[in-house]
């Protein structure tokens, strides 16, 4: 075998060093050495030069974001409140209205009330990749507000001379982004002007519930829920219980810790989290699952409810934010006040602020529960029926926000967000955000006013900043990443979140069940804004020990640089290189941010084209021309923005037509273009043609089946020869995104890459012979002591061809036409490969443990190119078990998986709270905003018949039908300790199996030969490499909570006030409703026509003070 293993290795060797051009490459860099400099990447400079831009470029955010703040506190201290304020009174461009005009149901339509509504002019602007008008702002106001109320109107009122803020704002700094303010009524207004992007179904986007106005609005908070799940709390008040527990969470952020249990006599958590954990988004939906399972029986028992809770607020051996402390009651009501509790845990003091929810229809003394709120600066709400849920289990952020305000200026500090996508489409974006605060004065007494008015909130998007880092300089396998103190990435080559829409209430907050691919759950999606995106950094890459002590300096605030040794994935996922990298970073200054770079050490130096000569470049150019391309060999060139006019495209040759006829217009040296990126093109035009002239032209590929030759260079250049060959090349046209570039520049030697083929699709179809397999090894080059590796070259071998090939090189025969030997029992020969493939199995196989080539007919066609464990798991399992294998598992947090829907519908009917008799009977029903909030939804849902009802057409692929965020299981296998030649018996009981391993010197390969299995008994477990959706096995999130890695919360906190006034705690206090009003509500149910209510005071009583 071994002497097999040596002639395999002659072979490769002889045609890398014959066709591949190494040798030949690195001469003609010498010889053009003339024509470009060797630069050198300094990690510290350039890492402190790419930090300092990234907080010039956000300290220019900060200063408009603070000339919008202080505008909208004057204006609205010199605003004077009308009462008698109306509609038509207020003029003001809706977001929304274009959409609601298009449709004739709607109800503004019918109500004929957009007199008041701007129609503008709208053109198209890349830069916010929408269409915008720059002399007006938009107005969002939520589908469950009523845009007549006087709250509103004033709200819009005053805010409007925000506009001429923003327009300044933007004549000084004409980059910035959306510019928005959060009103704490819901009132969204945003500029530039652009129509708001609504979903078909109802449009459930409130500002309030996004994580930057949450971010803004208060300080991190440490939350436990508890639910009373006492007998008397049953049927439709558990379910109002589940969902405003489902809601109440998702107006947490990553800053933020949070527990949720139940009670009755005893108090258990509902999920397997037993302190406070982290709220993100993984944690939250345990929270959500958990939360269904909830079943009522018992007494109530407020006592061990509120024991529990201050129990886990009181646990100072966790992780947790250490700033607001809350406990948030859920319960149908009950007598007990639990006043020894209180004075045992939380008074004098009153560090833990207590919020109590009446749930449901029923006629319970509620006194106790605002007598709680009240004692313990909390405050009390009620929630009667599935419409009051999203205002009232939100609205306790302005009672966290009065000690912000009472703090003023102290206050004023602004903080930026993590990544998000953007609502409006810019895509991934961070937000800076400023709280605006209310300065007028409560009454006579001139008593300081406490409620936080909104946030301020300016976008910046990810794009922006990736244009401060350096693209190409780094090379392939270097980049530039950053982290914010949660440990996430704000930037980093594998931040590529996948979830298209997602957002929005779920109805019935279901949750995410575990299952095969094809039968993941349904889930309505809603809204076309999406999660946070909360990828770690440890999550983003491969974690190791070392890059946690790199993100625990990072997020300290730290400088550092070390250089490690460690995994990495391939771009296709399906690999792992064990690499050496240098990690160097800094802080970014004036933000939350910590910056990053990673370079290889071969990246340490790179080349810089200068091309003075004129005539030389047009004489290179011209190897770009097709006309070319049939003597010289195709060229693809890397779609980079070389030029600021040139015309993007998906498709190389209209992307190279399109640079060839903005080449004829500029020169190379124009300040419209990349200097450094034009010149180092067309450098390697010229260096890769020379190897064509050289290597390539005079070689007849055909003696060595070969169906191409090529060559890729850093300068974004991928020669491919003969030119027929192109029409079958699939390799990804820019270097750096090319998984056989990057490999090849990681390793040493030769790296073979099998076509992928996939155990679920047809076997690969031969057309003219075109299917091959790419060799590629990197160029190195040592240039007066400074080594560096700007090209990778390579061959294409026939895979046909190859395989017979492979079963002579492993054969008894010294060459192809000897003729062929036969072995039996009777002669004295060994076996070989080739003769005894009946009872012989040999095969190559990659570093990934991909099939490569093997000696049976019937699988160089069908099986080349999938993980041998699908080609026979018994010898896969040895291999593994024996070390040549080591196996790497890692999840996927950014996958979306495509929701399957049960049954033939594309989803169950929506459920949605309809009154009982109980409630039509009951006078305080028709008077509380509930019966508003609730009949709006009503009539959306008979406006948008689907909400009730399932639609067919959503299981055959509608829009409206959203993948969902999963988490995928990634398992990838590289070589392991084993070097040298082994041999093994594979033990199957009755009969054994014997084979050989050998790895193949300087390259990716693993030679094996192995008895054919002769009894069942060998049949083994297969090992898996496939990514698997939603896995069962994937990472125990409980288990996870009990190691939390390592971060910082924001180091201001606001939960404490002196000067509070607390007397404001819901103590149920209502306007008294008119005759007129009911019976106007009535005979509008009747009719079906919208009703305007009177404004919410209880909330936001004191607003127009």
């Amino acid at each position: 075998m071994q002497h097999w293993a040596r002639r395999l290795e002659q072979e490769i060797d002889g045609v890398m060093r014959i066709f591949g051009g190494v040798q030949q490459l690195r001469e003609i860099y010498k010889d053009n050495r003339n024509l470009f400099e060797v630069q050198e990447n300094e990690p510290q400079k350039l890492v402190e030069k790419v930090a300092g831009d990234i907080e010039s470029l956000l300290d220019r955010k900060v200063q408009a974001l603070k000339r919008l703040a202080d505008a909208a506190e004057n204006f609205q201290k010199a605003h004077r409140w009308q009462d008698n304020i109306k509609e038509e009174d207020i003029l003001y461009y809706d977001a929304k209205a274009d959409a609601e005009l298009d449709d004739p149901e709607s109800e503004d339509v019918e109500r004929g009330s957009k007199a008041s509504t701007l129609r503008l002019d709208f053109v198209e602007d890349s830069n916010f990749k929408n269409k915008v008008n720059y002399s007006y702002t938009a107005v969002q106001i939520p589908t469950d507000i009523y845009k007549g109320s006087t709250i509103i109107l004033n709200e819009l009122n005053w805010t409007e001379a925000l506009e001429n803020v923003f327009i300044e704002n933007r004549r000084q700094d004409p980059t910035l982004l959306w510019q928005v303010f959060g009103s704490a009524t819901g009132v969204t207004r945003y500029y530039p002007a652009t129509p708001w992007r609504a979903p078909k179904k109802i449009d459930l986007y409130d500002v309030r519930r996004r994580p930057w106005y949450i971010q803004g609005a208060s300080s991190p908070k440490d939350m436990v829920i508890i639910v009373d799940v006492s007998g008397s709390v049953s049927g439709l008040t558990l379910k109002l219980m589940k969902t405003s527990v489902c809601e109440m969470l998702d107006t947490l952020s990553d800053d933020d810790y949070v527990n949720v249990a139940s009670f009755n006599e005893k108090a258990q958590p509902v999920s397997c989290f037993t302190h406070l954990v982290q709220a993100n988004v993984r944690n939250k939906k345990v929270f959500k699952e958990a939360v269904q399972g909830m079943v009522a029986k018992g007494t109530t028992g407020y006592k061990a409810g509120f024991e529990y809770a201050f129990d886990q607020l009181q646990n100072s051996n966790i992780t947790r934010a250490n700033c607001n402390k809350m406990i948030m009651m859920f319960t149908d009501g009950g007598e007990d006040r639990v006043q020894d509790v209180f004075e045992k845990y939380n008074w004098p003091n009153r560090t833990v602020r207590v919020f109590t929810f009446s749930v449901g229809q029923h006629n319970y003394d509620v006194t106790p529960l605002q007598w709680m709120a009240c004692a313990n600066k909390g405050y009390y709400f009620e929630i009667p029926s599935i419409g009051a849920i999203r205002i009232n289990t939100q609205e306790y952020l302005d009672v966290l926000g009065r000690p912000m305000v009472l703090a003023g200026k102290e206050a004023k500090q602004v903080q930026w967000t993590n990544v998000y996508e953007d609502a409006l489409g810019l895509g991934l974006v961070v937000t800076g955000t400023l709280p605006v605060f209310n300065l007028t004065q409560d009454g006579p007494g001139e008593k300081k006013n406490q409620l936080i008015l909104g946030v301020m909130g300016i976008d910046v998007a990810l794009n922006d900043i990736k244009r401060l880092t350096p693209n190409y300089t780094l090379g392939a396998n270097g980049y530039v990443f950053a982290i914010d103190l949660n440990g996430y990435v704000l930037l980093h080559p594998n931040l590529k979140p996948q979830v298209s829409q997602m957002g929005g209430l779920k109805r019935g907050c279901k949750p995410c069940k575990r299952g095969p691919p094809d039968s993941l759950p349904f889930l309505p999606q809603t809204t076309n804004f999406r999660e946070p995106v909360t990828l770690d950094f440890l999550d983003a890459e491969l974690e190791d020990e070392n890059k946690e002590e790199i993100r625990r300096s990072m997020i300290d605030g730290n400088k550092g640089h070390k250089q490690i040794r460690t995994l990495v994935k391939s771009l296709d996922e399906r690999y792992i290189d064990e690499v050496m990298r240098n990690y160097t970073w800094v802080p970014i200054r004036s933000t939350n941010y910590s910056l990053g770079l990673v370079l290889p050490p071969y990246s340490t130096f790179y080349l810089q084209a200068n091309l003075s000569d004129q005539i030389l470049q047009v004489k290179y150019f011209e190897f770009l021309l097709p006309s070319s391309f049939e003597s010289e060999g195709h060229v693809f060139i890397a779609p980079r923005e070389y030029c600021k006019d040139l015309n993007a495209s998906d498709n190389n040759t209209e992307f190279l037509k399109n640079f060839i006829e903005l080449m004829e217009k500029v020169t190379p040296d124009s300040k419209q273009c990349n200097n450094f990126l034009l010149h180092n093109l067309i450098l390697d035009t010229g260096i890769t043609q020379q190897l064509v002239e050289r290597v390539w032209r005079d070689q007849d590929l055909n003696t060595y089946s070969l169906l191409a030759v090529f060559a890729a260079t850093d300068g974004g250049i991928t020669r491919v020869f003969p030119n027929k060959a192109a029409e079958d090349w699939t390799e990804n046209p820019e270097p750096f995104n090319a998984s056989f570039y990057r490999r090849s520049l990681d390793n040493h030697g030769y790296v073979f890459k099998p076509p992928h083929q996939d155990a679920l699709l047809r076997p690969l179809e031969l057309e003219n012979d075109t299917v091959g397999i790419l060799v590629s090894t990197a160029v190195e080059l040592s240039l007066g002591g400074r080594t560096l590796r700007p090209a990778v070259v390579g061959v294409k071998l026939d895979l046909e061809a190859w395989a017979e090939k492979f079963k002579v090189l492993a054969s008894n025969r010294t060459h192809q036409d000897q003729p062929q030997k036969q072995c039996g029992p009777s002669s004295h020969c060994e076996m070989d490969c080739e003769v005894n493939n009946e009872d012989l199995l040999c095969v190559l196989i990659d570093d990934g443990g991909f099939l490569v080539l093997s000696n049976q007919n019937h699988q160089w066609d069908q099986q080349v190119g999938r993980f041998f464990s699908e080609v026979d798991a018994n010898l896969m399992l040895a291999l593994y078990n024996n070390s040549f294998y080591t196996r790497k598992e890692s999840y996927d947090y950014q996958a979306a998986c495509a929701p399957q829907p049960p049954g033939n519908l594309g989803s169950a009917p929506r459920g949605i709270f309809v009154p009982t008799i109980a409630d039509f009977l009951n006078l305080a029903w028709w008077t509380s905003a509930a019966a508003w909030s609730l009949f709006q939804q009503l009539l959306y849902g008979i406006i948008y018949h689907s909400w009730f009802h399932a639609d067919p057409a959503e299981a055959e692929g509608n829009p409206e039908v959203r993948e969902s965020s999963c988490v995928m299981k990634q398992t990838q296998y590289y070589f392991g300790s084993v070097n040298a030649s082994y041999n093994a018996i594979i033990d199957c009981g009755n009969c054994s199996r014997l084979f050989h391993a050998q790895r193949l010197t300087n390259t990716n390969l693993l030679f094996v030969v192995a008895e054919k299995p002769m009894c069942s008994q060998c049949e083994a477990g297969r090992l898996l490499q496939k990514e698997t959706h939603c896995p069962a096995d994937g990472p125990e999130q409980c288990e996870l909570v009990q190691r939390p890695r390592y971060r910082r919360g924001p180091h201001i906190c606001f939960d404490y006030n002196a000067t509070e006034d607390t007397s404001d705690c819901g103590r149920g206090a209502s306007f008294p409703p008119s005759l007129g009003v009911l019976v106007s509500l009535q005979l509008l149910l009747l009719l079906g026509l919208p009703p305007r209510p009177q404004p919410q005071v209880h909330a936001h009583a004191s607003r127009h003070l």
